[in-house]
């Protein structure tokens, strides 16, 4: 867990941020039944508590992203085996 609350991932553009919510948007509904994370981004900027909260998913998603780029495809799988 993160201690210092300024040492975390930022998205570099929209593009990525897009693409690192998708990630999380799906168990964040689960986890949290009647709020979006949509709410919690409007809400950041005045909450510390839902600052928190977004800073936490958005850490979840970039660690999900890597290790989705760490994967190894399908196709170098098959080739390792021959």
């Amino acid at each position: 867990m993160l201690t210092n609350s300024h040492d975390y991932s930022r998205p570099t553009d929209e593009t990525e941020r897009a693409y690192l919510e998708s990630l999380i948007r799906d168990d964040f509904l689960r986890c949290h039944p009647g709020e979006s994370l949509d709410d919690v981004k409007r809400r950041a900027p005045f909450s510390r508590d839902d600052q928190g909260i977004l800073r936490e998913w958005m850490e979840l998603a970039a660690a999900r992203a890597e290790a989705v780029q760490s994967k190894p495809s399908f196709r170098e799988k098959a080739e390792s085996v021959k």
